[in-house]
């Protein structure tokens, strides 16, 4: 309870409104369901997406359950191909499958998936160890929204469990326009993105983001909305996915 009367003060200041409407009871299942269903649904289920980020491709491939995540590129005139599976990771070099240590694999592992997972959001956020709370309707840019945190369960969450996120739905369409999230790994820090250049394809919702940094010493990953109305964030790189293509 102290938590939520700190939030409503911060979010008081900063925006210069509170809302008298108790969310607490409002189910955001509902909410992600129809999000996910906004984006493609059932189509992310057995999906075969490629493209192309920072002059490197990545590969995604869903059959109900089973994966497998891809990484190429070129790396001092080598050929580097990352896999990562239900079964476990692997890299080839040149075509030849080669030994990492465990720490260098888990580091690569983490790196493709969570491209992959930003890729395609709001897809994932009913695996079993999301945690979903409603932090009510809000409007940004005079556009209303949903809006809901996510966290996760330490068991199944991954090495990144601590982290914190949240995701702006709008009201009339459920598409994500905006997400944000504090993260713990090398060194820590706290993003907010907005979507831009939204498209469909092979009936999947693909968007790039304008990346924007916000300091977790001062503010908390719930507050983001609030300055980015305020122009008080500040823009840190774009996130561009190229030759996109759903099978």
């Amino acid at each position: 309870m102290q938590n939520i009367i700190w939030y409503c003060l911060s979010v008081f200041f900063l925006s210069g409104c509170v809302s008298s409407v108790n969310h607490s009871s409002t189910d955001p299942q509902p909410i992600v369901d129809q999000a996910i269903a906004a984006h493609g649904g059932d189509k992310f289920l057995h999906a075969e997406i490629s493209f192309s980020f920072r002059d490197r491709k990545y590969l995604s491939l869903r059959d109900n359950g089973h994966f497998q995540f891809e990484r190429i590129f070129i790396e001092n005139g080598d050929s580097i191909r990352d896999v990562l599976s239900n079964e476990g990771f692997f890299r080839e070099v040149n075509g030849q499958r080669v030994a990492i240590p465990d720490s260098m694999a888990l580091k690569y592992s983490n790196s493709v998936n969570s491209v992959i997972y930003f890729a395609v959001l709001p897809f994932g956020l009913n695996d079993p160890a999301v945690q979903k709370s409603y932090l009510g309707e809000v409007e940004i840019k005079a556009v209303p929204y949903h809006k809901i945190k996510v966290t996760f369960g330490q068991d199944g969450g991954g090495v990144d469990f601590e982290d914190e996120f949240v995701y702006w739905f709008r009201t009339d369409n459920f598409r994500m326009d905006y997400l944000a999230y504090l993260y713990h790994t090398e060194g820590g820090g706290m993003r907010f993105r907005k979507a831009y250049n939204t498209r469909t394809i092979g009936g999947l919702v693909i968007s790039d983001y304008v990346n924007y940094e916000a300091d977790p010493r001062q503010y908390r990953v719930e507050q983001t909305d609030s300055l980015f109305e305020a122009q008080s964030l500040k823009e840190l790189s774009v996130i561009e996915l190229q030759s996109v293509s759903v099978k």
